[in-house]
């Protein structure tokens, strides 16, 4: 019965919507095709728009009540599918899949670059001291801590001592190897006070990126232990993997240590030339804003970028899987969820 009810609210979506160019809406979908970098990067932009920041209270019921309609059948002549996609992107943006509570504004994925930029600012401050430096480490990590608990997968119920876990891991990694090669270039009587200074900026990059991995393991061991679901071409379980696992693993754990590449790497680069133009030496006190300005950059391209390496749902021949995975199925391929 539902679902004669949504092909019906699909066919007067799709005749209301002859003159335009939105596709054809597809509830719980995503708009554009995961199977080229491009659609994922076009998917992610949309995620992670911080316009939905500002959507009100009302226009977020108005957004679930033409999705709920939509599903019922129940659609008002000359909803469009764009005005339909839209609702999907407020609804998505905002509220948590399966608890369908509102996530709090600084933990959304649309919120993660314009409150996550001061912390990135902070971590390629010049002259840091010791406790600078654990303390921008340490907020960096507990905004990412914040972001992965806030959007975690609610299906099924986890214990909080794994968060912890891999909060804890990641904030020691992350001081431990920022303080270590910051007293190590400060040690190193090679180096020029200008070279010195140039090669502190760039020491955040390992330090985040091998936090980022501590994390993802620590937070995921389980799924190397017990496997993750895959599933055949017709969403079918076929069984449970751990080389998939681990695969999913190797995956989310690369677009970890991408995502603060251009982010830690690009700034001190681009500050380092734009510091020796006149304007600059003229007027230092610009110097923090256009840091500001450079960081926002790279971390708005970067972000889309990095998380659209791989598909969410990645595909694997079942031949390079468990025996017991091949013969289960008829398919060659069978897809998992990689996580983010």
């Amino acid at each position: 019965m539902a679902d004669t009810a949504t092909t019906a609210s699909a066919a007067a979506a799709n005749a209301a919507n002859a003159s335009t160019d939105a596709p054809p809406f597809q509830l719980g979908k995503p708009r554009f095709q995961q199977t080229s970098f491009y659609g994922r990067f076009r998917h992610f932009l949309d995620i992670i728009d911080p316009r939905t920041l500002f959507v009100t209270e009302r226009r977020l019921r108005e957004a679930v009540q033409l999705l709920e309609d939509y599903k019922h059948g129940t659609l008002r002549p000359g909803v469009t599918n764009e005005q339909l996609w839209s609702a999907q992107k407020i609804k998505q943006a905002i509220l948590h899949p399966d608890t369908n509570e509102k996530i709090f504004m600084p933990f959304r994925m649309s919120g993660y670059i314009p409150f996550g930029t001061p912390i990135v600012v902070g971590l390629l401050l010049p002259n840091q001291t010791l406790a600078s430096t654990v303390f921008w480490q340490w907020l960096n990590q507990s905004h990412n801590a914040c972001v992965n608990y806030a959007n975690r997968n609610a299906t099924k119920p986890s214990p909080a001592s794994k968060f912890i876990q891999g909060y804890l891991g990641a904030v020691i990694s992350a001081v431990s190897i920022a303080v270590g090669l910051n007293v190590l270039v400060q040690k190193a009587n090679k180096f020029t006070p200008a070279t010195r200074l140039l090669v502190q900026r760039f020491v955040p990059f390992p330090a985040v990126a091998s936090a980022n991995i501590c994390n993802v393991v620590l937070m995921r061991y389980g799924e190397l232990e017990e496997g993750i679901d895959v599933l055949d071409a017709d969403g079918n379980l076929v069984g449970s993997s751990k080389i998939a696992a681990r695969h999913a693993l190797l995956e989310t754990a690369l677009t970890r240590v991408v995502l603060p590449m251009p982010i830690l790497v690009l700034p001190p680069i681009v500050m380092s030339m734009l510091e020796k133009t006149a304007l600059l030496q003229a007027r230092p006190r610009l110097l923090l804003p256009v840091q500001s300005l450079v960081c926002l950059a790279a971390f708005g391209l970067a972000l889309p970028l990095a998380i659209s390496l791989f598909p969410q749902m990645s595909e694997i021949e079942t031949s390079q899987l468990e025996p017991e995975i091949a013969q289960a199925t008829s398919s060659r391929t069978v897809v998992y969820n990689k996580g983010l």
